[in-house]
């Protein structure tokens, strides 16, 4: 591609959705495929669930309330499990004592970019949330997570506290819905080529494969989920 512009990866995800931590592993394989095509991935804002309170809840009573009972929790955390496997992943669901509200984590995620570390911020709250257990709704924990980077604590504490910032996250998630995204990971890249879910990188592959063509081409096709 030359000197050509990266071509642009949105990777919309919600910081407690284990497809997205698979997707991320996926795609980051994808992108080792192709080093020959430069790539910018932005991290987007999605937010499966916008009304729990700012404390969270506990994440038993959580589980019942979404997906019902014990034995179909179990069917759903033995399939995360066996696809985060093949991606070295792996999961300690038995560590969550609490599904926090995710929008924190997601303003953590967006001050990291200034800072030239958003992929992996994003990496150490998926880590923190579905290998360690930890409460990423909790403030405290992101901001340790934040010094793990050496991002300015004061500055980020300030941050973490900004309505506006909150608002932010929220019209970025409204905007994902306007553009037909209802649920998460999903990959849009050059605002052209679309997936939804965690595809295996093969697919990935061919997309980013697509998307440089078009680019060559100067001719993208209409993105559809």
């Amino acid at each position: 591609m030359g000197g050509a512009a990266p071509i642009r990866i949105d990777f919309h995800f919600d910081t407690t959705c284990p497809w997205c931590f698979i997707g991320k592993r996926r795609l980051g394989r994808a992108l080792a495929q192709r080093p020959e095509t430069p790539a910018e991935t932005r991290w987007m804002p999605f937010l499966l669930n916008p009304d729990l309170p700012p404390e969270g809840l506990p994440r038993q009573a959580y589980l019942e309330r979404k997906f019902g009972g014990d034995r179909r929790i179990e069917r759903i955390f033995a399939a995360v499990s066996q696809a985060g496997a093949t991606e070295d992943i792996r999961f300690d669901f038995a560590r969550i004592e609490r599904t926090p509200n995710t929008a924190l984590s997601h303003q953590l995620v967006r001050f990291a970019n200034s800072f030239g570390c958003q992929a992996d911020v994003v990496e150490a709250l998926f880590k923190a949330y579905f290998v360690d257990g930890l409460d990423i709704g909790d403030v405290e924990v992101l901001l340790d997570i934040g010094a793990r980077f050496d991002l300015p604590l004061g500055r980020l504490a300030k941050h973490l506290a900004n309505d506006a910032a909150v608002d932010g996250i929220q019209r970025d998630n409204a905007r994902a819905g306007h553009m037909g995204i209802t649920g998460v990971p999903a990959i849009v890249i050059d605002q052209a080529f679309a997936l939804a879910g965690a595809q295996d990188s093969e697919i990935l592959v061919r997309l980013i494969d697509l998307a440089a063509h078009a680019r060559s081409e100067a001719a993208p096709l209409p993105m559809s989920f």
